[in-house]
């Protein structure tokens, strides 16, 4: 173990610029997908908070609307703070769709300075079923060694409303319920369109319940159900497919992992035979990958869709092709 105990600090070193969920690849404004559908002044003028809710409303509204995604692209969102010029596109906007639940911690500050009183808020996360955020998943007998360690992660993630996890969207259903608040929101928004919006949801939907029944048909063959991930954004996933997560570090990974947290991590890995240790593309693989050394395992992407490179977008991917390939990730981690 004090081999490990080298290995763990070599990690942390080397991962020592990780903040929030993700490594930022860009700060600059320029780079945010504000790809526009069209823009003629009558289509609705959408702002959406972060990635997932900015594909949904694009799929929904067609070239009835523009939508403008205020985090950058490659940056992750827990911790972004919009620019004036973003808050002066809200001022212009017809509706302004947010994940909620805690997501965005900026969001009440700056709907309590807009002067307009035309916006349509929409909190995208409504009428889905909320998962208590847990920390840790690992077995029993580990939980009352790191006490501790579990209470001061807790306070770290103060942000989220009462310990709720807000990764609602990495549930295939959840995504479909949120698409449907916003194809709601299109609809009160701009009625004359009601049937085009109505059309798109539709059409959408009926795709993601089929990659659905896929994701349920593919996942319930495995005997095994337990995956390390890189933080716990996948409860909801896990629980519609009944599956296991086990995060290296919690809902909101703010600070590197202890060497204590990592030891506990190295020992249900041996003890569930864990091939695969995922992280995330927009983070540092240092500690995931110091783990895989350990254990004899690979290192995968699983992606909480929180953001796509530009890389992504350009090569035409969504949500629907990146809930795919994370299947296939699945697919390789349960053998």
């Amino acid at each position: 173990m004090r081999k490990l105990g080298t290995m763990i600090l070599a990690a942390l070193t080397a991962g020592s610029l990780m903040t929030g969920c993700a490594q930022t690849t860009s700060t600059n404004e320029n780079t945010n997908q504000n790809v526009e559908q069209n823009t003629n002044e009558d289509v609705l003028q959408v702002y959406t908070s972060f990635y997932p809710l900015y594909d949904f409303a694009t799929k929904v509204g067609g070239d009835k609307v523009n939508v403008v995604n205020l985090v950058p692209t490659g940056v992750e969102p827990h911790d972004y703070e919009p620019s004036a010029r973003n808050i002066a596109g809200l001022e212009e906007a017809d509706v302004f769709i947010y994940n909620g639940l805690g997501m965005e911690s900026w969001v009440d500050k700056v709907l309590a300075t807009l002067e307009t009183e035309d916006l349509l808020v929409v909190e995208a996360s409504e009428n889905v079923d909320l998962l208590e955020g847990h920390t840790h998943e690992c077995e029993e007998e580990h939980e009352h060694e790191h006490e501790e360690v579990e209470e001061h992660k807790h306070e770290e993630e103060h942000e989220h409303e009462e310990g709720v996890d807000p990764h609602v969207w990495t549930s295939i259903r959840n995504a479909k319920i949120e698409m449907e608040n916003i194809k709601n929101a299109f609809v009160e928004a701009d009625p004359e369109n009601k049937d085009y919006y109505e059309a798109n949801y539709a059409t959408y939907a009926a795709q993601f319940d089929a990659l659905d029944k896929q994701f349920t048909e593919t996942l319930s063959q495995f005997e095994n159900r337990d995956i390390i991930v890189a933080h716990e954004a996948f409860g909801y996933l896990c629980d519609a497919y009944d599956l296991n997560q086990v995060g290296i570090e919690g809902l909101n990974s703010d600070s590197e992992p202890d060497p204590a947290r990592m030891k506990e991590i190295v020992e249900f890995a041996k003890e569930k035979d864990i091939k695969v240790i995922f992280f995330e593309e927009l983070v540092s693989p240092k500690v995931a990958e110091t783990i895989a050394k350990e254990i004899g395992a690979q290192t995968m992407v699983l992606n909480p869709l929180e953001g796509l490179t530009q890389e992504q977008l350009e090569a035409g991917e969504d949500y629907l092709s990146v809930m795919a390939e994370n299947l296939e990730a699945l697919k390789i981690a349960l053998q």
